[in-house]
């Protein structure tokens, strides 16, 4: 496999390339520092089979126009996506293949299966999302968190979500509570509490170090190459086990 990483000078991007090695045969990222490319622009023309993206939101229309250009498979890792962003990439799986997931932890995506299947069997509970991460996350409420809510809405259409409830107001049977908490280093908690009024279930994953998503990014890379043109995502992953 021949993978292209962008943000190969932040945190996570340095851990993928670590773990791809000599698979990296480009590399990008905005700083310019270590010989990386600043632009993709400047990083050329180079055939590969897929371009991994953990930088930011707003470079994903150069990600998606790099790799239709290269047609190579895309794996977009990053969070906070505008309405804009994701029609963006939602057009670019019609002409090659796209993998988009809020969080690419096979933890997470088994997380948000039991969800769904939890929600389906308590109909009528009340469910709320906490997520904490360390202070430096810049968006909320995390991409996982939105994961998990929309797992709950395939089996209830009817949910709303309300993220950081505050203010007066009742709580509704269709409203699904997020709340975020942003505090020291906390890699990511994600709990989805599913009460009824007589028994609660407490649904929880704990991250231990960023090194998971790295190994999430490329065992999605590695499932990615080769694939037809289309979206993928953690089910995917899940259904083809």
């Amino acid at each position: 496999m021949r993978a292209i990483v962008c943000g190969a000078n932040g945190a996570m991007g340095k851990l993928i390339c670590e773990r791809l090695g000599s698979q990296v045969v480009g590399r990008v990222s905005i700083d310019g520092e270590n010989g990386v490319a600043r632009t993709f622009a400047d990083l050329g023309y180079l055939p590969c089979d897929v371009v991994i993206d953990f930088s930011h939101h707003t470079a994903v229309a150069d990600v998606l126009n790099y790799a239709k250009a290269v047609s190579a498979a895309a794996v977009i890792g990053t969070t906070g996506h505008t309405p804009e962003e994701k029609a963006l990439i939602e057009n670019a799986s019609r002409e090659i293949p796209v993998f988009f997931a809020g969080n690419v932890s096979l933890g997470i995506a088994v997380l948000c299966r039991l969800v769904k299947e939890a929600a389906r069997f308590f109909p009528d509970a009340d469910i709320e999302i906490v997520e904490v991460h360390h202070t430096r996350k810049v968006d909320a409420p995390s991409g996982t968190a939105l994961m998990l809510f929309n797992a709950i809405k395939e089996v209830r259409p009817e949910a709303t979500a309300n993220c950081g409830r505050a203010g007066e107001g009742k709580r509704t049977k269709e409203e699904i509570g997020i709340s975020a908490l942003r505090m020291g280093n906390v890699v990511g908690i994600h709990e989805v509490h599913i009460c009824t009024g007589t028994q609660t279930l407490v649904l929880k994953h704990e991250s231990g170090s960023r090194a998971m998503l790295a190994d999430g990014a490329v065992d999605a890379a590695k499932f990615m190459a080769g694939k037809a043109v289309g979206f993928y995502n953690m089910e995917s992953i899940l259904n083809a086990e």
